[in-house]
């Protein structure tokens, strides 16, 4: 998604990084899964699919889309193996996660995303550069966490360019809440990193100050992390920077017991 305020960095922003406007940052509660479903980690936006993106979807999706179940699938038996394990949040149309996947070939990827030519974007990619390590879950991000991701089975999580719902009344629909950020910290093994970044000042405090106070949690830097290696810069991004906007990272991790 590009934002739709004008004068806006321009960054694109994947479609699996928002809250419903019908919830209203519930409380933590980590325990009680009927309140984390009450945040949709999604809106759904119209989108054409190109005949590439097509193709992809058919000839290239039975492999590697995992179908939504409300269980924990074997992902050791999906992946064909036994790795490390990252989830990304929001792929938008899937360019660095497949450049990270790529430099990262000895981990397996999990990208959850809504959005259709996203999903087939990255799957051409993935036919493209012959990538083995990445499968997709086209369904909201808060029930793959509750469902189909084990406690304390993640080594990393990905979420970058959320949607800033730049409008102080929409903050709300943001994607970094305390009951969000509680539940996918269950799913980091001890150790474990959470990558976030954003285009957005206001975003990123408030993201810095959500993830800061989540006991589970550690930064690793003072404050705003640089940007790790591994995350590409986009041309989006790159425009942006050249235009003075700025980019924040941040990397927790999770503490031990």
């Amino acid at each position: 998604m590009i934002h739709d305020d004008p004068t806006s960095p321009g960054t694109p922003h994947g479609n699996a990084n928002d809250i419903d406007s019908a919830s209203a940052a519930p409380a933590a509660d980590t325990d009680n899964p009927l309140r984390l479903r009450r945040i949709r980690s999604f809106v759904t936006r119209a989108g054409r699919v190109s005949t590439g993106q097509r193709r992809a979807l058919d000839e290239l999706g039975p492999r590697f889309v995992v179908p939504y179940a409300n269980a924990q699938p074997d992902w050791d038996a999906i992946f064909g193996r036994r790795a490390p394990r990252v989830l990304e949040i929001g792929f938008g149309m899937g360019a660095s996660t497949a450049e990270i996947a790529a430099l990262r070939a000895d981990e397996d990827f999990i990208g959850v995303e809504v959005h259709e030519p996203g999903i087939g974007a990255l799957l051409k990619l993935i036919g493209e550069q012959q990538l083995a390590n990445i499968r997709i879950v086209q369904h909201d991000a808060v029930e793959v966490l509750e469902q189909m991701i084990a406690p304390e089975s993640l080594d990393g999580a990905h979420i970058f360019f959320p949607d800033p719902w730049h409008k102080a009344r929409h903050h709300k629909r943001r994607l970094i809440q305390p009951p969000f950020v509680a539940r996918l910290a269950t799913r980091l093994k001890p150790g474990a990193y959470l990558h976030c970044a954003t285009d957005w000042q206001n975003y990123a405090e408030q993201m810095l100050d959500v993830l800061s106070a989540d006991p589970s949690l550690e930064n690793t830097a003072d404050g705003y992390a640089p940007r790790p290696d591994y995350r590409p810069v986009t041309k989006f991004e790159r425009r942006g920077l050249r235009l003075g906007h700025g980019v924040w990272d941040l990397v927790f991790k999770k503490r031990g017991r």
